[in-house]
């Protein structure tokens, strides 16, 4: 019979490599495919954006429970792991992105973006935090992936 720790262990690496293959995925492939091959890029933009929707909700859930065991397994010393405190600024990065970003850039598509006007430029500056906090994230969890989510040998950094 396998033991509760080891599939622990299993499920945390299938959560990690839901949400960190989901950022890789969706990021620096879906999101480029669909705007090199579809001819309408609100279109894309639309659909781009529902990806990344999803993949914030995964984000949320994935990066909870991940954050969640490590503080179950490290008790009161969880804030010094580095797993938790990257996992934690994951979490800031997408929670920064979902919910205050990406609500502002739809309220200035909603507002209708011309060329060359200032709710475009406004719309550009904040794409480009939104691009550098997905950059980030997914750089962070690859360091997650990289390094294996326990550490050496299964053991806590």
């Amino acid at each position: 019979m396998i033991s509760r720790a080891c599939w622990w262990f299993g499920a945390e690496r299938v959560l990690l490599t839901l949400w960190v293959g989901g950022l890789w995925v969706a990021g620096y492939v879906v999101a480029p495919s669909l705007f090199a091959t579809l001819d309408d890029r609100q279109l894309a933009g639309r659909l781009a954006g529902q990806v990344f929707h999803i993949m914030s909700y995964i984000g949320f859930v994935a990066g909870g429970l991940l954050l969640f065991s490590v503080v179950i397994n490290r008790g009161s010393s969880w804030w010094r792991d580095s797993r938790a405190f990257l996992l934690l600024v994951m979490l800031i990065l997408v929670a920064v992105g979902a919910g205050i970003l990406q609500p502002m850039m739809q309220e200035l598509k909603l507002a209708g973006i011309a060329p060359g006007t200032e709710q475009a430029a406004a719309f550009g500056r904040l794409h480009g935090i939104s691009s550098i906090f997905y950059l980030l994230t997914s750089l962070l969890g690859l360091w997650l992936v990289a390094t294996g989510f326990r550490g050496p040998a299964g053991g806590d950094d």
